[in-house]
């Protein structure tokens, strides 16, 4: 089946980027290696030659390259998926480029975590894309109802959908989200059933793992990212699994996430309030009065600390780590000689 660049997810968007002479061809990267590129045309599969590291190219992404296959441009995004790298480390990972709606997938067992929903939902409002949290393993799960409710009361209105990975009735669920041309992205820990959704709305055959019964863990099974066609014409990309998503300047879509906190906060009595036993704080007030739930309270608060941290810059993040190494080599001097020592 022949392909048109409307299928691949071109629009007036990027075509008001093109450029004007048009001698440079437009290709849909769907997979980022260490020093090349796949790009998508409707002429097929091709191999691209990077203009940059390959590190700056995200697997969604539109470039233009010339006849030689060298990208001469990366085009404008329209949204954007990333997030601090592991660790400390305060360089930025690219994850996605221009997705439409964002797959936040969780099972109803062990995996279940409000407060990494919450980091997810938050990268989502930040990038521009839609959230629609995916539930798996709903017909294994004691009490799929019970894990709904509790996904569906982190935002007003928020799509949330149980479903079982391996019934094809299910999956059109999550079809019926993305229009042809459309792009989805798949994210969340590994084991929760990721594979076997990919498998499934693409009609791929990728190899699954069982997870650890134990604690609901699962092994990697996705190890780099790629741009699969849906069979229904959209498009898909599946993530490595992520247990840690370290965001970075989401502010925007934290206080998205957290509107109902943010909202009350704006009648503490000081402008500079943080919640912790200031007099005339509303938030603590809502809290005794039960119009807020602590447990809430305090997964917002972990992520205002989280992302002040994780939105320093690289130079930032050195500055410390090398002032926090010449700490500890300083107190080795100091007690050098001592016992223990």
């Amino acid at each position: 089946m022949t392909l048109t660049y409307t299928d691949l997810g071109w629009s007036d968007f990027f075509q008001s980027q093109q450029d004007a002479d048009g001698d440079l061809t437009p290709y849909r990267i769907s997979a980022v290696h260490r020093d090349k590129l796949t790009g998508l045309s409707p002429d097929g599969q091709i191999q691209l030659l990077p203009d940059r590291l390959t590190g700056e190219f995200a697997v969604g992404d539109w470039v233009l390259a010339n006849a030689a296959d060298q990208v001469c441009e990366r085009l404008e995004r329209q949204t954007e998926l990333s997030r601090r790298a592991a660790g400390t480390d305060a360089r930025v990972q690219l994850i996605a480029a221009n997705v439409d709606v964002l797959f936040i997938t969780t099972s109803c067992n062990a995996d279940f975590n409000l407060a990494r929903l919450e980091r997810y939902l938050a990268l989502a409002h930040q990038s521009g894309c839609y959230p629609v949290v995916v539930l798996t393993k709903a017909d294994v799960g004691e009490d799929a109802a019970d894990y709904r409710v509790r996904a569906e009361s982190l935002a007003p209105a928020l799509s949330v959908l149980t479903l079982n990975a391996k019934d094809p009735d299910d999956l059109k669920q999550l079809l019926d989200w993305v229009k042809p041309g459309q792009t989805a992205a798949l994210v969340g820990s590994s084991g929760v059933g990721k594979t076997t959704l990919t498998n499934g709305l693409t009609g791929s055959a990728d190899a699954v793992r069982d997870i650890r019964e134990d604690d609901a863990k699962g092994r990697h099974t996705t190890t780099a990212r790629y741009l699969r066609r849906m069979v229904h014409g959209g498009w898909l990309i599946d993530t490595p699994g992520m247990r840690a998503l370290r965001i970075k300047d989401a502010d925007e879509g934290v206080e998205e996430v957290f509107s109902d906190i943010t909202e009350t906060a704006q009648s503490c009595r000081f402008s500079d309030c943080a919640h912790n036993g200031e007099p005339g704080c509303a938030v603590i007030a809502a809290v005794k009065n039960g119009s807020l739930e602590q447990e809430r309270v305090a997964r917002w608060q972990k992520l205002q600390r989280d992302e002040e941290r994780n939105s320093e810059t690289l130079l930032q993040s050195r500055r410390r780590d090398k002032g926090f190494g010449k700490m500890v080599k300083s107190m080795k001097r100091d007690h050098k000689g001592r016992k223990g020592y």
